[in-house]
């Protein structure tokens, strides 16, 4: 279903356009490792938190290869700030075009988010959203767009590739806006665990104990996805970008959350479930700490570690 957005222009400061860009390839060492935001399926992954435990985070929202691109919803060139946000003020823009919808969610996070650090005392800056094709440099080394969304703590940066959406709905079921949005509020959480001080604590602990790197990779993500339900309170019901939120559009993020599961993604892959080398969380986890966050509307439910 389409997310009721009030009509409030679309801010694109945030936003760093490198679509059509280009250079790098599948690494992501470096300045520190890449924080995926759903799918983590079993190979790359693995060899991040094996490999590239020397600082920043772990893991890849990573969908396994499709044989192509796949289809880039929005432009798929670089444009100005200005290109964009005219594009993104058009008539039905925000149901249109699927990186002015991204950049909108992202909007909507970095307001509520910087109120609720605010309220609670906190200090808070926002990350910047970039969208690339094919492949691009980040603070956590080069990355290739079959990583997927990524938040890297280095540069506190969310990378998108949109083709990794398309992915989403046509290959793994979880189709609509809000799934979409639950995506970016989830790597949103991300930030949350830089800012709060939690992800550079695992990585601590994950070289502490290598043998439950595993372990601590899943309740990170865990943790980012309560993030993205509290986030769904707190937007729906924010005087400033109030989102109506039905129970459908919650149903579109749970799907999701479903979707990239460890388990469903190595059943759909390689036709067996490994738990041992999950690195995400199973679809119910997923999804029951959406919902915690989402009924609670509260950061301090969301501890997921305990």
């Amino acid at each position: 279903m389409p997310i009721e957005f009030d009509n409030s222009d679309v801010d694109v400061s945030g936003v760093d356009d490198r679509r059509g860009g280009g250079g790098g390839g599948l690494s992501l060492g470096g300045g520190g490792v890449a924080i995926g935001g759903g799918v983590g399926v079993v190979g790359f992954v693995i060899y991040l938190l094996v490999t590239l435990l020397g600082g920043g985070s772990g893991g890849g929202l990573q969908l396994p290869a499709a044989g192509g691109q796949g289809s880039q919803s929005g432009s798929g060139s670089r444009e100005t700030s200005d290109q964009l946000k005219a594009r993104c003020k058009t008539t039905g823009a925000l149901d249109k075009y699927t990186d002015c919808r991204l950049i909108k969610v992202y909007n909507v996070a970095d307001v509520v988010w910087r109120d609720e650090f605010a309220r609670r005392g906190l200090t808070f800056n926002t990350p910047r959203i970039v969208f690339y094709t094919a492949r691009t440099q980040t603070g956590c080394g080069p990355a290739d767009a079959q990583v997927g969304p990524f938040y890297c703590p280095a540069d506190q940066e969310i990378y998108f590739d949109l083709g990794f959406l398309d992915e989403l709905q046509n290959r793994f079921g979880a189709q609509g806006q809000f799934a979409q949005a639950y995506i970016v509020a989830h790597e949103y959480g991300h930030h949350l665990q830089t800012l709060l001080g939690t992800e550079p604590k695992v990585r601590a602990a994950q070289q502490r104990n290598p043998g439950k790197a595993n372990t601590y990779s899943v309740a990170l993500e865990l943790q980012a996805d309560c993030y993205a339900g509290v986030w769904s309170q707190l937007a729906d019901k924010s005087s400033t970008n109030g989102l109506n939120l039905t129970k459908d559009n919650i149903n579109e993020a749970m799907n999701a959350a479903a979707a990239v599961g460890d388990d469903r993604i190595q059943q759909k892959v390689q036709g067996r479930v490994d738990p041992e080398s999950w690195t995400h969380g199973s679809s119910a986890s997923r999804q029951q700490w959406f919902r915690t966050g989402a009924d609670s509307g509260d950061i301090d439910s969301c501890n997921t570690f305990g």
